[in-house]
C-alpha cells in the first residue's frame, strides 16, 4: 500500500477526532448561569455567559443558576413564648451571589438554606408572644431573614426576602379569640350608644329651654305633634287637658244647671 493512500485514509479519521475534541471543549453558558471551572480538579475560575472553550480531559465545569429561587418552609408546629402552639409555614426567596462558594463550600445549598430557615423560624417565633406573631408578621419575617442572611452570607447566598404564608391556631384558641372579638364589638357598640344618648339628652335639654322661654312655642309643638300623629288613621289620639280647663268647664256646666 502506498504512503499516499495511507495518508488519504487517515485524514478523515483525524478530522473526525478533531471534531470530537473541539465539540467536547465547547460549553455554552446561558445569561442566567455562571460556570465554575476546575483544572485537574482544582478551582481555576468563573466563566460568564456565552461560548466558552475548555481543555478536554483537563478542565471540567459546573454550572450554577444565579436567578432568584424559592424554597418552601413546610408547615410545622411551633410553641410561642406564651406557650401557645401554632402551625406556621413560610417561603424563602434567595439567589446565588458567589458561584464559587456554593460549589466549593456547600454540597447542597438549596437543602441547607431550607433547613436553616426552618430552624430560624422556630427560634424567632419561640421567642415571641402570640399577639406579636399575629399582628407583626413583617417584623417576624424580617427577624428570620436577618438570622438566615447572616449565616448564608458565607455560603455565597443572598436572602432577598422571607414571607410567612399562614399561621394556624388551635381550635380552642380560635373560639377564645372569637369571643374576645365579640365582647370588644359589644363594648364599642355600648360606648357609641351611650355617647349618642348623651348627645341627644343635651339637644333635648336645649330644646326644652327654648320651648319654655318662647311664648306659644309649646302649643305650636303640641299641634305639630298632633298633626304628625293624625296622619295615620289607625292611631287613637288622647288629648290631656290641663286641670284648670277641666275645672272651668265644670263650673260652666253648674251655672247652666242652676238656670
Amino acid at each position: 500500500m502506498a504512503f499516499d493512500e495511507v495518508v488519504c485514509g487517515a485524514l478523515p479519521v483525524a478530522g473526525v477526532l478533531a471534531f470530537i475534541v473541539v465539540a467536547a471543549s465547547i460549553r455554552i453558558i446561558y445569561q442566567y448561569e455562571r460556570g465554575v471551572i476546575f483544572t485537574l480538579g482544582k478551582f481555576s475560575g468563573i466563566k460568564g455567559p456565552g461560548l466558552n472553550l475548555l481543555v478536554p480531559l483537563v478542565q471540567t465545569m459546573r454550572k450554577v443558576d444565579v436567578r432568584i429561587k424559592t424554597v418552601d418552609i413546610p408547615k410545622q408546629e411551633v410553641m410561642t413564648k406564651d406557650n401557645v402552639p401554632v402551625m406556621v409555614n413560610a417561603v424563602v426567596y434567595f439567589k446565588v451571589e458567589s458561584p464559587e462558594a456554593v460549589i466549593l463550600k456547600m454540597e447542597d445549598y438549596l437543602y441547607a438554606v431550607s433547613q436553616y430557615a426552618q430552624t430560624a423560624l422556630r427560634d424567632v417565633i419561640g421567642n415571641s408572644d402570640l399577639d406579636f406573631v399575629l399582628t407583626e408578621r413583617e417584623k417576624v419575617a424580617d427577624a428570620i431573614k436577618a438570622l438566615v442572611d447572616k449565616e448564608t452570607e458565607e455560603w455565597g447566598v443572598d436572602i432577598t426576602a422571607i414571607k410567612i404564608q399562614d399561621i394556624e391556631l388551635p381550635a380552642d384558641m380560635k373560639r377564645a379569640m372569637a369571643r374576645q372579638a365579640e365582647a370588644e364589638r359589644e363594648r364599642r357598640a355600648t360606648i357609641i350608644m351611650s355617647e349618642g344618648e348623651l348627645a341627644a339628652s343635651g339637644n333635648l335639654a336645649d330644646a326644652a329651654k327654648k320651648l319654655s322661654t318662647t311664648p306659644g312655642a309649646l302649643h305650636l309643638r303640641t299641634l305639630q305633634t298632633l298633626s304628625d300623629v293624625s296622619a295615620d288613621q289607625s292611631n287613637t289620639i288622647v288629648f290631656v287637658a290641663p286641670v284648670e280647663v277641666l275645672r272651668a268647664l265644670e263650673g260652666f256646666a253648674k251655672k247652666r244647671g242652676e238656670k
